[in-house]
């Protein structure tokens, strides 16, 4: 533990003590929270705002995603044909024939997805940031770069647990889910650095915290069109 600083330094960085700051950390509280937070059964405070903001976002970006997905499936069936009319005629019978089974689909998937923002992301990265700021609370350089190392090594795969569990769990394949933490996991953990890293930069830097949860859920927005556009490739 010397090597890698001890006595709480990391790296160079000297972390403040948590334990003789608990207590002011959990009395603490801005008048602006109590303004957006529901007070829970066991003095739990849900952040309301924070949860309806990415919940919105959840499902304004997942519904995105699915109707771009869908529109460049139909584009690629029916690019082989060179009779117009037939690309029409095509195109309204399958929307005809499609429309309910789909409304259906995006329906059931945009409230998998609103109801894991209002429920996990939202509260979950707002209490983070919340936390990191208490730990961290001076803005240099050295404390934005250890706020972006530990949200890419705790909260990136934090979300990706949850949110591949929750899925899994709406369809009903959590047998499944060993399976899809080994195949999907790393690679997109992985292939997110390059994303969320810069964007992670910009959140600590000139975002103020109540701000945070509806910035990176913008920024989840752009992610998912472009996990959905290079995928599909």
């Amino acid at each position: 533990m010397e090597a890698l600083g001890g006595n709480g330094a990391f790296w160079g960085w000297t972390l403040p003590d948590i334990r003789s700051k608990k207590k002011r950390f959990q009395s603490k509280s801005k008048s602006s929270d109590s303004t957006t937070e529901a007070t829970g059964a066991g003095g739990y405070r849900l952040p309301l705002k924070q949860a309806v903001t990415a919940a919105s976002l959840a499902l304004t970006g997942d519904t995105i995603a699915q109707l771009s997905d869908r529109w460049r499936k139909q584009k690629q069936s029916l690019s082989g044909s060179s009779d117009t009319s037939k690309i029409l005629s095509l195109d309204l019978t399958l929307g005809f024939l499609n429309a309910t089974g789909f409304c259906f689909k995006l329906s059931l998937r945009a409230l998998r997805m609103t109801s894991y923002g209002f429920l996990f992301y939202g509260p979950g990265s707002y209490a983070w940031y919340k936390y990191l700021d208490y730990c961290l609370p001076h803005q240099t350089a050295q404390n934005l770069m250890l706020k972006v190392l530990l949200n890419q090594i705790v909260l990136g795969p934090c979300v990706i647990t949850v949110v591949f569990a929750w899925n899994n769990l709406w369809l009903g394949k959590l047998s499944q889910l060993p399976n899809k933490y080994q195949k999907d996991a790393f690679p997109t953990l992985f292939y997110g650095f390059r994303f969320w890293i810069p964007v992670s930069m910009l959140n600590f830097w000139v975002v103020p915290l109540q701000a945070r949860v509806a910035f990176m859920s913008t920024g989840s927005i752009f992610w998912n069109f472009f996990l959905s556009s290079t995928m599909s490739k």
